[in-house]
């Protein structure tokens, strides 16, 4: 089982459109992993039923005990963050602006104030269409930890994928360079880089450049949208020959990503004849190549 972790330096680059059409063309061969837990929607392409769910808990949230209470204040004094406010003389945590660092429940005269483990999200495994499995997530409105989320999700869809015996993990992962991020690129095989032919692409793919090559991972990079800024995309390109990362597909701007997108479809399920469908079909091929090429090369090196 070997993992490509799709990644950008910033969201709409068409990062999820493009995992969508891999997950499509591979089939039941791959299953599946949505690491962008804060705003996840591959499951919307890929057609899921939500077949398992369970509680994803993390952090604490301070909560008051009126019966023990003084509504001395001291916690309302001490808290740096003012989750505490005085409402009808009630003592009130807001659950929002809580960080959960528990001083309040430390300096508390009466030890009214107990620290409890929160709900942070909801963990989904899925049946798609491509009859294979998506492992996803949702984090809550307001919550912290999404890093903790995205290693929960890459955790669960490893087990489940060595269980299926899938020859591949398609991990759609986070946007940024943050923490989630940090987390989708865990144990990767092989990063792949979507950037878009803009100043704020350029930039922010530098970035996640800097970031992915720390990990020492292989890493490869998929230019969309390049006809929008010839010149800017030929500068992309010699920055990342510098970086001795490959450009495997430069695809050019389609409002038929757009139409496919209305319909809840890959590009390749929507319109497989289209230049753009045939694009990433030769860049998976490739990946795939890249991938089974690392295989050859470890049983070589394991066998000497």
């Amino acid at each position: 089982m070997r993992e490509i972790v799709i990644v950008s330096g910033k969201g709409g680059t068409g990062k999820s459109s493009l995992s969508a059409s891999f997950a499509y063309l591979e089939k039941d061969n791959a299953l599946i992993n949505d690491c962008d837990v804060d705003a996840a929607n591959l499951h919307l392409l890929l057609d899921a039923d939500f077949e398992e769910s369970s509680e994803f808990f993390s952090g604490k949230l301070a909560v008051i005990d009126e019966k023990q209470c003084l509504n001395c204040g001291a916690c309302l004094r001490a808290c740096k963050f003012d989750a505490i406010t005085k409402e009808d003389n009630k003592l009130i945590v807001d659950a929002i602006l809580c960080e959960g660092c528990g001083y309040c429940s430390r300096i508390c005269p009466t030890e009214a104030i107990s620290m409890k483990e929160q709900k942070a999200g909801d963990l989904y495994i899925s049946n798609i269409k491509t009859g294979s499995k998506l492992v996803h997530a949702k984090l809550g409105f307001g919550a912290e930890n999404s890093g903790k989320l995205v290693s929960k999700v890459k955790k669960e869809g490893k087990v489940l994928a060595l269980k299926q015996n899938k020859e591949f993990v398609i991990t759609d992962g986070s946007p940024g360079i943050g923490c989630p991020v940090i987390s989708s690129l865990s144990g990767a095989n092989l990063v792949v880089i979507v950037t878009e032919a803009s100043k704020s692409g350029f930039h922010d793919l530098q970035r996640v450049v800097e970031l992915v090559k720390s990990f020492e991972l292989e890493a490869i990079c998929i230019i969309n949208k390049y006809n929008l800024n010839n010149e800017l995309s030929q500068e992309i390109e010699k920055y990342l020959k510098r970086k001795k990362i490959k450009v495997v597909s430069k695809l050019p701007y389609n409002e038929v990503f757009s139409e496919a997108l209305v319909c809840s479809q890959s590009l390749v399920e929507f319109d497989k004849d289209c230049e753009i469908s045939k694009l990433i079909n030769e860049s998976w091929n490739e990946i795939k190549w890249i991938i089974r090429r690392q295989n050859n090369e470890n049983s070589f090196y394991s066998n000497k």
